[in-house]
């Protein structure tokens, strides 16, 4: 034995860490598939109870209270129209409301692929990204409540 061996410190055994084993692509997939039966069943019901004829849904609180429109009013007769193929009577209802249907299903479809793949999902906005979203709702709502916005009235 030489002099290096007797000081060297002998290394600890390392353990390696047991794999968990990737959860089934149909567990993956329970969350999205709620998510999306909930809205489907929304939109059922919101396609089926007009919310052109009074009385089935409560009119907006700001709306009564003050006559002024806000980023959501007019979005049960979007999602009505846009259920029924009226695309541009959902876009004259509440073309925001729009918007947002088509970013959640691109954000479902991106959400139910990457667990189908086992890929970690996360979304995340940066603090730009949510001062845009919230300019581009109150520029919606002061515009739609000026006389040049008569056309983005519910």
């Amino acid at each position: 034995m030489n002099a290096d061996s007797r000081t060297a410190p002998i290394p600890a055994p390392q353990t390696v860490p047991h794999p968990v084993p990737p959860a089934s692509a149909w567990r993956r997939l329970a969350v999205p598939g709620g998510l999306l039966a909930a809205v489907a069943g929304a939109f059922a019901y919101v396609g089926t109870v007009d919310p052109n004829q009074p009385g089935h849904y409560p009119v907006c609180p700001l709306y009564r209270l003050t006559g002024l429109y806000c980023p959501g009013c007019g979005g049960l007769r979007s999602a009505h129209a846009f259920i029924h193929g009226d695309f541009l009577a959902a876009l004259r209802d509440n073309a925001a409301g729009v918007a947002a249907y088509l970013g959640f299903a691109v954000l479902w479809t991106v959400w139910v692929v990457r667990a189908v793949r086992g890929l970690p999902v996360r979304f995340e906005l940066s603090s730009a990204q949510v001062r845009v979203v919230v300019a581009l709702l109150l520029v919606f709502t002061v515009v739609r409540n000026l006389p040049v916005g008569g056309w983005l009235h519910p």
